[in-house]
């Protein structure tokens, strides 16, 4: 008698953990183009300080860039996605490769964040394609 007075009158479900209106690629575009700015900057400027500091930053923007992309590709991108894009796994996949140790993290060349801004335009339109089917 308890458990069925405590049983919710109604269930509701959803494709995403909270309304789909909270993920944005923009956020990880943002960080990247921080990462990028950074980049330019420290080849602009001898000075070891300015370079240890903007080295970390670095490090910090693009530490962020690999967290959004995730929140995107484990919270926002279902099964049905990938059988639409077969190319998502991959794309994640080679824009946290560049933005971590193996891109953005791992060096000071601006063409890995030129690299990475890239595969992040690639997951927006993808991202942008999906919200409006």
């Amino acid at each position: 008698m308890l458990a069925r007075l405590l049983r919710p009158k109604h269930v509701a479900s959803a494709h995403c953990d909270l309304p789909c209106g909270v993920y944005d690629p923009a956020q990880a575009r943002i960080e990247a183009e921080s990462v990028k700015a950074i980049m330019e900057k420290y080849a602009a400027n001898e000075d070891p300080v300015f370079r240890a500091r903007a080295i970390k930053i670095k490090e910090e923007r693009a530490e962020l860039v690999k967290h959004h992309l995730w929140v995107l590709w484990t919270d926002y991108f279902k099964p049905p996605h990938l059988e639409q894009y077969p190319q998502l796994h991959q794309l994640f996949w080679d824009a946290t490769k560049l933005a971590g140790a193996a891109g953005a993290k791992g060096t000071v060349d601006v063409a890995k964040s030129e690299e990475l801004l890239g595969k992040i335009d690639e997951i927006s339109k993808i991202f942008w394609e999906t919200k409006a089917a």
